[in-house]
């Protein structure tokens, strides 16, 4: 089976699952660790932690709002993505092949250690992944999000559903919306989310369908062009040692903004579902008018991705709060 996902930031899903473990963000509050005194300084932990980390590994940031993605899509943002495998919680998400390309996962850890540091068994996983988005979105030039905490940790991978919750990046418009629209994200939020796609860089693996024999009608040909000088094969295989790839945006690549949508326009969407974003009737009025406002994708973008974090948390009694994000507690 090929190994295809999207690269950050995503049939339709078992939604009475989603539904059955709480969803639309029940129990969920701003300010929930120093409102209750639990760990006052826990957002700020999270905070410092994110900063020293990108001044250091810049691409962090990036790899936040992936695995914020990859872990609320897939039945709730609980922090089962974390999980090694295990006889105990079954075999990792990180394994499946819509995880193809993801890393940084060890500075996870590092943030959880830190925050541990601070107060121990308090601040769940999942809540230092929301809040690492949060503040790697902000340090991208991305809007402010007013993330609300309180999740807990899951006790269980769910590796073997994961490809019946992430898209494909070469998935039709209506697949990619139908799964957003299973937690809750209309067409306008899924328009918005995928502008993620700003950032970060996609391997060749994931390109050469679209240049090889012939580069794609959609894609305008200069830009098709330079993407063959990036990806200079056919051949290249989710294998390949060397890191070949592409950025999505050559203009601000380290930017949250809508040249994404310029882009498009221009017949310069890198992966196929981006540049098909430009040209579906659902989607285009919205591709149309983030392209022309700034704002106004900031306002969308920040609405969404609130929306996904809130996606089925485990909260109060259920799960448990994780001492090592890695692996669940023992008995």
């Amino acid at each position: 089976m090929m190994r295809r996902s999207l690269v950050i930031v995503m049939v339709a899903c078992s939604c009475a699952t989603a539904i059955a473990r709480g969803g639309g963000g029940g129990g969920l509050k701003l300010n929930f660790y120093s409102e209750s005194e639990r760990c006052p300084r826990a957002e700020e932990v999270v905070r410092e932690e994110v900063r020293r980390l990108y001044e250091e590994h810049g691409n962090t940031a990036v790899s936040w709002l992936r695995a914020l993605f990859h872990d609320c899509m897939v039945y709730s943002c609980d922090a089962s993505l974390l999980l090694h495998t295990t006889t105990t919680t079954g075999v990792s998400e990180q394994s499946s092949h819509r995880s193809f390309g993801m890393r940084n996962f060890k500075y996870i850890t590092a943030i959880k250690a830190a925050v541990e540091r601070e107060c121990p068994a308090t601040v769940s996983c999942a809540d230092i992944l929301a809040l690492a988005a949060r503040d790697g979105v902000a340090m991208l030039g991305g809007p402010s999000v007013a993330m609300r905490t309180g999740r807990r940790d899951s006790r269980e991978s769910y590796y073997g559903v994961v490809e019946q919750y992430i898209p494909n990046h070469n998935d039709s418009v209506s697949t990619v919306l139908s799964r957003f629209a299973a937690i809750g994200v209309d067409t306008e939020g899924a328009v918005a989310l995928l502008g993620a796609h700003s950032v970060g860089r996609v391997h060749c693996f994931n390109l050469v369908g679209r240049l090889y024999p012939q580069v794609d009608g959609s894609m305008e040909a200069a830009y098709g062009e330079y993407l063959r000088g990036r990806c200079p094969t056919a051949a290249a295989t989710e294998d390949t040692r060397e890191v070949v790839y592409a950025r999505n945006d050559r203009v601000t690549p380290m930017l949250i903004d809508n040249m994404y949508y310029r882009n498009l326009l221009a017949g310069r969407g890198l992966l196929l579902v981006d540049q098909q974003l430009a040209s579906d009737a659902r989607t285009a009025p919205y591709v149309r008018r983030m392209a022309a406002d700034n704002d106004y994708f900031h306002q969308r973008f920040a609405a969404a991705l609130l929306t996904m974090s809130e996606n089925a948390p485990l909260t109060g009694a259920q799960g448990e709060v994780r001492k090592d994000c890695r692996f669940v507690n023992s008995s």
